[in-house]
């Protein structure tokens, strides 16, 4: 706090306008209604403003503009660490989310080929095979926690395709997936909780959570590399195979955080981004209707196939589309001015915490006509096509852009094309959901629907 305060009392040039004042109920329902915070801000001040959150001013850049300023024509007026990412540097450690400049652009590029296309369809069979064991499981006319129920599957998943364990063994496959999402919880509970530090405290037990899957992840390491087997493909054996262009490798710690980051990233989103698919297309049911009409032209009945899931169910890649425009499960991109820079006719001081936000861009009814609706047709090929360059971010963009992009597609299209083409997912009378933004968009208190057969 006391670096915020002397950081912004220093800066040599004013921060862009918007309400510089001490206001304890606006940083309040900042945390809890972060649109409602925003947007007005916007309508009032434009693409960029500040606004002061607690003790520090924070300057928010919004719109396709400011969205293709921050993350593909200007990176290098910002660092990732030293925004709020770096409060996930204890459990993740330096993995792709928390590290800057050549350190990262060498590990992204020694990562890259785990993630190619053919890479992620060797892991179709798996996710599949998940997807198959979790809708057996759904029984019609059952009321199901559909959020907790496709996080289970979704760290499912993640330890076999990411991790390479089984989370049946009863032993180190279960025990990783029970502590890591016990250390993920401390990064949803309420911010004053997280700066406790007192035996018994969550900070406490995240740390204990963190090393026990230290234990069990170097653990494999050290196995793997002692006994190599070429015929893995799961992404922790491929990370430590990988080499750079000359011939250097991930070290075990380097491996160790970024198998880590990717747990982080992927089993969260794609955890978020199936729940509120399901939920709009329950409250929408003529986007229900066409889907299913593709799933039984296209598929009847059958598994997708990998060429299916990336060609063959148009409608289906807009449903997901409109998903993330509403909800992308990385709604803020927290960022630190490095350098002093202009933007929108304002300066913003080297020093600055800067943000740009996909939830609150893909809202702005200028850009998306009717924002709050849910209309697949609006991502129709030839209408993607024409959105302005930075209208819709939800993975980011640049050189930034999430890695894990196209394996968290894949594992959301593959789970609903399975589960809405065999069953249909209903919101009991009168529901509603709020949004928890903490550590990533979710449903707040999970999303209880009720099972139908189609």
């Amino acid at each position: 706090m006391l670096d915020d305060i002397v950081s912004e009392r220093g800066a040599r040039c004013p921060f862009p306008p918007g309400p510089g004042d001490f206001d304890f109920a606006r940083s309040r329902r900042m945390a809890r209604d972060p649109l409602g915070v925003l947007l007005p801000l916007y309508e009032r001040h434009g693409p960029i403003f500040s606004v002061r959150l607690l003790h520090a001013r924070s300057v928010w850049m919004l719109g396709p503009e400011a969205n293709q300023f921050v993350t593909v024509t200007h990176p290098e007026h910002f660092h990732w660490r030293e925004g709020s990412f770096g409060d996930l540097i204890p459990l993740l450690g330096d993995g792709l989310l928390t590290i800057d400049g050549p350190y990262h652009d060498r590990a992204r590029r020694i990562m890259l080929p785990a993630f190619h296309r053919e890479r992620i369809e060797s892991s179709i069979g798996v996710m599949a095979t998940e997807a198959r064991r979790a809708i057996d499981g759904l029984e019609p006319g059952a009321l199901v926690d559909v959020y907790a129920w496709m996080r289970n599957l979704a760290m499912r998943i993640a330890m076999r395709a990411l991790l390479g364990l089984d989370p049946d063994d009863g032993g180190h496959g279960a025990a990783a997936a029970e502590h890591f999402e016990r250390a993920l919880s401390y990064y949803g509970i309420d911010f004053h909780l997280r700066l406790l530090r007192g035996p018994g405290s969550p900070w406490r037990r995240m740390n204990a959570s963190r090393a026990e899957l230290d234990r069990i992840v170097y653990g494999e390491i050290e196995r793997r590399r002692r006994d190599p087997d070429p015929d893995r493909l799961d992404v922790l054996s491929l990370l430590l195979a990988a080499r750079d262009e000359d011939g250097s490798s991930l070290s075990d710690e380097e491996v160790r955080d970024q198998v880590m980051t990717l747990m982080f990233a992927g089993h969260d989103t794609s955890t978020s981004t199936l729940s509120f698919l399901v939920y709009e297309l329950a409250r929408n049911p003529g986007a229900a209707a066409r889907l299913h009409a593709e799933q039984d032209e296209v598929l009847a009945g059958a598994t997708p196939t990998a060429a299916q899931l990336f060609g063959a169910l148009p409608y289906l890649d807009m449903v997901v589309d409109e998903t993330l425009r509403l909800y992308p499960p990385a709604w803020v991109g927290p960022r630190r001015a490095v350098s002093e820079f202009e933007f929108g006719g304002y300066r913003v001081p080297a020093g600055a915490y800067v943000n740009y936000s996909s939830w609150a861009s893909h809202r702005l009814p200028e850009v998306f006509a009717d924002p709050e609706a849910f209309v697949p047709e609006r991502f129709e090929p030839a209408r993607k096509a024409a959105l302005p360059r930075g209208a819709y971010v939800p993975f980011g963009g640049g050189s930034r852009i999430c890695i894990g992009k196209r394996f968290g597609q894949t594992e959301v299209k593959l789970v609903a094309s399975m589960l809405t083409g065999r069953l249909r997912l209903e919101l009991p009378p009168g529901r509603t959901m709020t949004v928890r933004q903490m550590p990533t968009l979710s449903p707040a208190g999970g999303l209880e629907m009720r099972v139908r057969e189609r």
